[in-house]
């Protein structure tokens, strides 16, 4: 990205605590003719009208996928009882929902697509629970975990389609358009997963390399969530365009945020282990930005990763010794650039919706949800 700045030099040390609410959005991105929005009933509004439509295209599968499903959306315990399980955040559906009125229509014409792409979001989770090795995910054990691996796999390829039945069945110009979108995200994200797979196998990854996988592994799909609605309520193609361009630089900053509560997350919140990206080796934005930096914090840092990977006894580090290397990240300034990072993000974002014309208490949705992304603790 060519407006990506450089990390350069360490950073003021702080301590590795976790469980903090990072980042704070600048007062700058709050204009005054914003008006309130409740974004829990935002998100709400896209879980009501999505769920319904998710639960009959799952009920599609044949079992035992559609009961392994079940359990993976929270709908059931591992023994097939009901449950109301942790169903995520439901951003994606509720940009998706959301996207449809800015054409001026209902709603509920964003609904197959806020399912579609939720079908694809959870197909990617089963798949990288699976080869990330993940046994925990909203405070469960993992479908691979409970039912293994094989229905992990099957069950992942059968969401997959189904998303791409849920759009086509509509028989519509405007369906086949968004299709096309869709599948095109889902290529970025399978591409920044296996980008994301090959960094754990290096010693460096560049900032600009980071950036490049996680706009393919979060970016492209938030992206597709933002415009898909839109595009179903006959949207022409550059505003669909403009609001990619929002979710491609919203899922940037979603994804920073992640990777800060990938490492200093309150296990309590996020539902993963204690530092669960570096037990997992991930070259996320923080480590990266540190070992980018130059100085003391980031030559040991370097040195203590090089050598994790050529030790034998790395899954029996102590909480001690993850805690050593998130508190090197942080003086490094690895914390604190991605914070600013998600921030910077954040506004581009913002910025990208000026490009389109609808009405203000949609524009003003489309912002507070930015501003969830980058404010929240899971």
């Amino acid at each position: 990205m060519s407006d990506q700045q450089p990390v350069t030099g360490s950073r003021t040390p702080g301590t590795a605590t976790r469980g903090e609410t990072v980042p704070t959005v600048p007062p700058a991105s709050a204009p005054a003719r914003r008006t309130a929005v409740d974004v829990t009933a935002l998100l709400e509004r896209g879980r009501t009208l999505a769920t319904p439509v998710l639960r009959a295209a799952v009920d599609r599968l044949a079992p035992p996928m559609d009961t392994v499903a079940a359990y993976h959306f929270g709908w059931i315990d591992a023994a097939g009882n009901p449950a109301h399980g942790d169903g995520g955040k439901a951003v994606r559906p509720a940009l998706a929902v959301l996207s449809a009125e800015v054409t001026g229509a209902d709603p509920a014409t964003g609904v197959p697509g806020a399912v579609a792409v939720e079908l694809v979001h959870n197909f990617s989770l089963l798949h990288d629970d699976l080869m990330d090795g993940d046994e925990q995910r909203r405070h469960r054990d993992t479908v691979w975990k409970v039912h293994g691996p094989a229905q992990a796999i099957l069950v992942g390829d059968a969401l997959f389609a189904l998303a791409n039945e849920v759009l086509l069945e509509l028989g519509t110009v405007e369906a086949g358009r968004a299709t096309r979108r869709l599948t095109r995200a889902t290529r970025a994200l399978i591409d920044g997963q296996a980008q994301d797979i090959s960094y754990e196998h290096r010693d460096r990854v560049s900032v600009e390399e980071c950036l490049e996988m996680e706009g393919n592994k979060t970016g492209a799909l938030l992206a597709c969530a933002s415009s898909i609605g839109a595009v179903l309520g006959g949207a022409d193609d550059a505003t669909a365009d403009a609001l990619e361009t929002y979710g491609h630089h919203l899922g940037l900053a979603f994804q920073a945020v992640d990777d800060l509560l990938g490492i200093w997350g309150d296990p309590d919140a996020t539902g993963k282990q204690t530092w669960s990206d570096l037990r997992q080796r991930k070259k996320s934005l923080p480590v990266v930005a540190a070992l980018a930096a130059g100085g003391p914090a980031s030559e040991r840092l370097g040195e203590m990763l090089a050598a994790d990977a050529k030790s034998s006894d790395f899954d029996n580090f102590s909480e001690e010794e993850f805690a050593a290397r998130a508190a090197l990240i942080e003086e490094a300034g690895g914390r604190e650039w991605t914070a600013e990072e998600a921030r910077r993000q954040h506004t581009i974002a913002i910025e990208a919706l000026d490009a389109v014309t609808m009405p203000d208490q949609v524009r003003d949705a489309f912002t507070a949800l930015a501003d969830f992304v980058v404010v929240r603790k899971r």
